[in-house]
């Protein structure tokens, strides 16, 4: 699936990696993910996206954000938008999904192989988009849960599909054995 002479990048969508390690019952440890794709291939950067909720005195997020930013992930944040459904809940929404394909799109030049650590369907343009200019794709979700967390049309369209629990082996652990701000993203 990887070539050692392929420049890589991750693109991981935060909210949609921690509900699947959730599901699986895992923390992801992210140096040990940084350090077994680069002795895959050459990984030129791996991104981690996600939305935050800035008037919190504190974000459990806040610890995770700033140990990849300080450990060679390149942290892209905004945001996260609250607001009061028609039953009355309070809600936050916070999508980086457009954040993730713009950045995609301008890196593409730049890199062989894009790996997107997301289920998410609405991704499934980004790759054929990225396919179309040569580049290879694969995605990384899970199967094994009841219910799948990645778009069928997602998995069809990629080049290759990363099996997180099989991923998880290398660079997860249980979530009992969590120790540290590193190994999980909070909700």
């Amino acid at each position: 699936m990887f070539d050692p002479r392929e420049k890589v990048v991750l693109f991981i969508d935060g909210a949609n990696l921690y509900a699947t390690s959730r599901a699986l019952g895992i923390d992801i440890d992210y140096r040990l993910l940084l350090s077994s794709f680069q002795e895959k291939a050459y990984l030129l950067r791996a991104y981690y996206y996600t939305a935050l909720i800035e008037d919190q005195e504190y974000s459990s997020l806040r610890p995770l954000v700033d140990w990849l930013d300080y450990n060679g992930y390149t942290v892209v944040t905004k945001p996260a938008k609250e607001f009061t459904d028609a039953q009355g809940r309070r809600k936050v929404k916070g999508n980086m999904d457009i954040e993730l394909t713009i950045d995609a799109l301008e890196m593409a030049p730049h890199y062989d192989h894009f790996v997107l650590f997301s289920g998410d369907g609405d991704f499934t343009a980004l790759v054929a988009a990225l396919q179309r200019r040569g580049k290879k794709v694969t995605v990384a979700s899970t199967l094994t849960t009841a219910t799948p967390m990645i778009s069928d049309d997602l998995r069809r369209q990629a080049d290759h599909f990363l099996e997180i629990s099989t991923l998880a082996k290398k660079v997860g652990r249980a979530q009992s054995e969590r120790s540290g701000s590193e190994n999980s993203e909070p909700a």
